[in-house]
């Protein structure tokens, strides 16, 4: 049986463990936690954290556009990966989505990140095309798209 989350918008206490996270998550690619705060303040009801007995265990971004949506970044404190904290995030978003009227949703995942790639795949992405040295690193991305509705 999957663990059980609370799925809820971020907040500022949050960005500590949030940054924890992505650290953990990204290493050296990580974001810098000052970028957390703007996306905050840009998307703030798409900001979403997956918590369960009081504890942070992942968080996701999405800012929306018209009648699409971007998944900036998802991640899942790594000793908690597989058990059902991506999906439930997702799955939260796709809802809020939905309900402001989104049609889709895209993102860009590294090509190297297979783990991700799979995820995408397995919740309704497909494969858009490549994004020649999308990442600072210099390698590509893949665009990944899914229905909204």
């Amino acid at each position: 049986m999957r663990a059980q989350y609370q799925i809820r918008k971020a907040s500022g206490r949050d960005l500590p463990g949030i940054c924890e996270i992505e650290a953990a998550s990204f290493g050296q690619e990580a974001y810098d936690c000052k970028l957390f705060a703007d996306y905050l303040r840009k998307c703030g009801a798409l900001f979403l954290v997956a918590e369960r007995a009081g504890n942070i265990c992942g968080y996701l971004i999405a800012c929306l556009r018209g009648v699409s949506a971007e998944l900036v970044s998802v991640a899942v404190a790594p000793e908690l990966r597989g058990r059902g904290a991506a999906s439930a995030l997702l799955e939260n978003l796709m809802c809020r989505l939905r309900r402001r009227g989104a049609a889709r949703l895209h993102l860009v995942v590294r090509v190297d990140n297979r783990p991700a790639r799979a995820f995408y795949e397995k919740q309704g992405f497909r494969r858009l095309r490549r994004v020649p040295g999308y990442y600072e690193d210099g390698v590509d991305g893949v665009a990944m798209t899914r229905s909204i509705l």
